[in-house]
């Protein structure tokens, strides 16, 4: 009886555990979503002056501005996406770790350690979406 009762307990930890982790990684979700698409793509999509003067110093010209806020908003959408969070995090972790090496070499290391305070959290979409991942992965083409 008493193992039937443990068991039981267990079980619905698990599920509360599993369901206050949900909230967490659906709460990282909206607010990095709302700062990739807020934050960080609108000043570029709408050529700001605080996105050309950063874009103009590395040298590559205001296309890859445009470029690089629609990679950020595609991102942010994507992150909003049940389905697609798990690649849309991998995604902008990818380009997060360009954004650093960028930040080291043209910026002079200014600002270089900015891209891991959100490679964190997106480390934790990431693993906890990654059954959807693996299920993109195998689908028939």
């Amino acid at each position: 009886m008493s193992s039937t009762v443990t068991a039981a307990t267990t079980t619905a930890t698990a599920a509360k555990s599993g369901k206050a982790l949900g909230r967490v990684v659906w709460t990282l979700r909206i607010l990095l979503a709302l700062f990739f698409a807020l934050a960080s793509a609108l000043p570029k999509l709408l050529a700001l002056p605080a996105a050309t003067t950063v874009f103009d110093a590395i040298g590559v010209g205001h296309w890859f501005m445009y470029l690089t806020g629609l990679v950020e908003l595609a991102g942010a959408v994507g992150l909003l996406v049940r389905r697609l969070a798990g690649p849309a995090a991998t995604a902008l972790i990818i380009f997060l770790a360009f954004a650093f090496v960028t930040q080291l070499t043209a910026m002079h290391g200014e600002n270089a350690g900015t891209p891991f305070i959100f490679m964190a959290p997106l480390a934790v979409i990431a693993w906890n979406r990654r059954a959807e991942t693996a299920e993109l992965l195998r689908r028939p083409r």
